[in-house]
This record gives C-alpha cells, structure tokens and sequence, in this order.
C-alpha cells in the first residue's frame, strides 16, 4: 500500500491496515519523530476493539493489550534501546519469538532482532494534517 491521507482519514487507514498485514505478526513502524507512530498504533488498536488506552511505550519499552478475541498485542517502543543487546535483556526477542502479535515503534534501534517476515509500515509527515504511509516487505540491506 501507498497512500496519501488526512489526519481525519485514520480509521480507514486503520483498517486498511489490518485487512493487509494481519496475517503478518510482527510490524515495524519505520518514521521520524513526531510523524504519529503511536497515534497511528493508537487509532489501530481502538478500532480493533482494544478498550486500554494505548500510549507510547518510551520508558516501559514494552506495552501488552488483549484483542476482544484474546489475542495478545505486544506495542514496543526501542527509542531508547542502545543496540539489539539491550533489546534482548529487555525481554524484546522473548516477544518477538513468541508468536504473540508485535507492533514496534523505533524498529531500527535493534533492527536484527526483526524476523525475515516482518511487515514494514513507513510514514511520514507532508504537513500538519497530511501523512505518507508505505507498507510492504524489505530488508535492511
């Protein structure tokens, strides 16, 4: 998916989304500071019938929520993670191997941690109500 949208468009992003990457269990949400990440994951998760409130993980690193259907949801947040040790000591590739779903903010703090099949989301802000997003597979490298 490619797409431009406004800031108001967010649910059906959400659900465009879901209808495309919900086969993948882990997400990688590629964008710089302020773009709306966890916004994003915010609005996702709330339309998938999520009842928590969802924030940014920053300081906790990781953040669990239960879909209606009890599926876990694991929203990490690496920004402040120094490299893929630091991520393993903080339970990270626990999460990641578990099976459980896997929404990771700041991916690229750790990124050799991610699996061969993660789902890469990137967006980026063209102004104060516009957002590109990109979705799809690549590798680092």
């Amino acid at each position: 998916m490619e797409r431009v949208f406004q800031l108001q468009e967010l649910d059906q992003v959400a659900a465009q989304l879901w209808e495309e990457g919900k086969h993948r269990p882990v997400w990688a949400f590629f964008a710089p500071m302020g773009a709306g990440k966890t916004t994003l994951i915010s609005r996702l998760s709330k339309w998938l019938g999520i009842e928590d409130s969802v924030n940014s993980p920053t300081f906790s690193i990781i953040n669990e929520y239960l879909l209606p259907d009890g599926e876990r949801v694991c929203h990490m947040d690496w920004y402040r993670l120094n490299g893929a040790a630091e991520a393993v000591q903080a339970g990270v590739e626990e999460r990641i191997i578990s099976g459980d779903r896997c929404w990771i903010e700041w991916p690229e703090r750790a990124a050799e941690l991610l699996p061969d099949d993660t789902w890469f989301i990137t967006l980026r802000a063209e102004d104060a109500d516009t957002r590109h997003i990109t979705t799809g597979n690549r590798s680092f490298s």
